[in-house]
């Protein structure tokens, strides 16, 4: 018997990490979708590689989620120590969450803000920052993420349903909004933005840069 929950628990560390390697060449779908799947809810994904995407909006998603994304290795300590410092309660660290953090908990975890669920999230992140390359990880992340309030994921769907354009033709002041949508796109909508949004896409945009070697050597992005 105990020999059959160790296996178990084996497998259920293992298949993370393999399922990482494979998602090198496989797209892969949240466990939000799996979900919505289940349960019979609607599911808009249309996968978009990066080269397909704006540069604009991959820059501006970047500045927006993790301005540290080339140079940390999944996770950016700085950040976590000061979010920790800064939160009420050890679990409110949402600040300092990577891209890759935020994929690990999209692709293999639940969503809430569990101090369990974080420190399982940050190997994770090491290890998708290990075998799987930064141009990948952020094309992964931008198909991934939630952008609307029915079942939209990934960016093509979510620039599909705020400006009716494909994600290739996103300009930056659209990019600020799409990103400024992904803490919550239940209540921030880039379609009908409020004031709040808009100054927050505004301050977004801003901060942006328009062109950089560093972001073209890590992901390859036209300047």
């Amino acid at each position: 018997m105990v020999r059959l929950v160790l296996r178990v628990i084996g497998a259920i560390i293992a298949l993370p990490l393999v399922l990482s390697l494979l998602y090198n060449v496989i797209n892969p779908v949240s466990t939000l979708m799996i979900g919505r799947w289940i349960t019979g809810e609607r599911v808009e994904r249309i996968w978009t590689p990066i080269e397909r995407m704006s540069p604009a909006l991959v820059r501006t998603v970047i500045a927006s989620e993790d301005a540290s994304f080339c140079q940390h290795w999944g996770v950016d300590l700085d950040e976590l120590r000061a979010a920790l410092d800064k939160a009420d309660e050890l679990e409110d660290t949402r600040g300092a969450s990577t891209i890759p953090m935020q994929i690990a908990k999209n692709l293999f975890l639940w969503p809430g803000r569990e101090l369990i669920r974080k420190a399982i999230e940050i190997p994770l992140a090491v290890w998708l920052d290990l075998v799987v390359s930064k141009r990948r990880l952020i094309e992964i992340y931008l198909n991934i993420a939630e952008w609307g309030p029915d079942g939209e994921f990934g960016v093509e769907a979510g620039a599909q349903r705020a400006f009716g354009i494909p994600a290739s033709q996103v300009d930056a002041r659209q990019a600020a909004l799409l990103a400024v949508m992904l803490p919550n796109p239940h209540r921030r909508d880039a379609r009908n933005p409020s004031g709040g949004v808009q100054r927050l896409a505004s301050r977004l945009q801003a901060r942006v840069p328009r062109e950089g070697p560093e972001l073209t050597a890590c992901l390859g992005l036209a300047p």
